[in-house]
């Protein structure tokens, strides 16, 4: 008898030696990071660099699909998107967005996108010129510049010879004709589509703010002349008023301190003062055809 229970300890003590370990396996960090990047603490940064301070240090001798090496590290191209002109459905076939979204059908004329979320690069650049307000960047050229007001977006967006992003623009670039729930479709919320969930989970925890703007090639929303990035996670991006001079605006698309992937849906919407300054807004320019 002695020995019968010390076989069934054993065999007991093995189960539970698999479970743990199958727990622990399945509990790592998720995945992430695109080919070219490497999973450092809550960040993806270039491959060859390193994380100080929060920050991607170092030159990368790799980067993800569609960014720019360079020595101060994965930098997106600024480069824009023509979107085709087409009718914007809103809410009828998301349950969830039922009793939140204003069911519609708008017609939306043909325009372009920045491809990326303005970055600090190119926003420096504007106030290096005396056309944009300064503000505080966090050191990296490759991340979204955040803590702009929607006047100091509208005024980068002139400067680079566009305007604010309508809500509708925003919406229809990211459902398309088809009103897709997330850019990339309808289903599939992951981590290595969208940064977001990387202050408190799921995807990441302790981040201080957003992710290199289009480290996540996989969420892009794909139009007939290219592919827009981050337009779900990483940044909530700004659109502007829909009355002139209204201080009211809103936010589209989810950011990084977003827990929840119903952020992401592409008819969410949160409305905020236009003079809100916050780590994750940023926002991307809008032009005419």
């Amino acid at each position: 008898m002695s020995g019968w229970k010390a076989g069934l300890s054993a065999g007991a003590a093995l189960l539970i030696g698999g479970v743990v370990a199958l727990a622990r396996h399945r509990g790592g960090p998720p995945a992430r990071c695109a080919p070219g990047m490497v999973a450092l603490g809550p960040r993806c940064c270039g491959d060859g660099q390193r994380l100080e301070a929060g920050r991607c240090a170092g030159a990368p001798s790799r980067c993800g699909a569609g960014l720019t090496v360079t020595p101060a590290g994965c930098i997106a191209p600024s480069a824009t998107v023509p979107v085709t002109a087409g009718t914007l459905r809103l809410g009828p076939s998301d349950w969830e967005a039922q009793g939140i979204v204003e069911v519609r059908e708008v017609f939306i004329p043909a325009f372009s996108l920045d491809a990326f979320e303005v970055t600090e690069q190119r926003y420096a650049a504007c106030a290096g010129a005396g056309a944009c307000s300064p503000v505080p960047l966090r050191g990296e050229p490759g991340l979204p510049v955040t803590g702009v007001t929607v006047a100091e977006a509208a005024r980068y967006c002139a400067f680079a010879g566009g305007a604010l992003p309508s809500r509708d623009q925003l919406a229809f670039a990211a459902a398309g004709p088809s009103g897709r729930r997330y850019p990339w479709g309808d289903t599939g919320a992951v981590c290595r589509r969208a940064a977001f969930g990387l202050r408190a989970g799921p995807c990441g925890w302790d981040a201080a703010g957003p992710e290199l703007a289009g480290a996540r090639p996989d969420g892009a929303a794909v139009h007939a002349a290219g592919r827009l990035f981050d337009l779900a996670g990483n940044v909530a991006e700004w659109a502007a008023p829909d009355l002139p001079g209204q201080e009211i605006s809103g936010t589209h698309g989810g950011s990084w301190a977003d827990g929840a992937a119903a952020a992401l849906r592409t008819w969410n919407r949160r409305l905020l003062p236009g003079s809100t300054r916050a780590p994750d807004i940023g926002f991307r320019c809008a032009y005419s055809p």
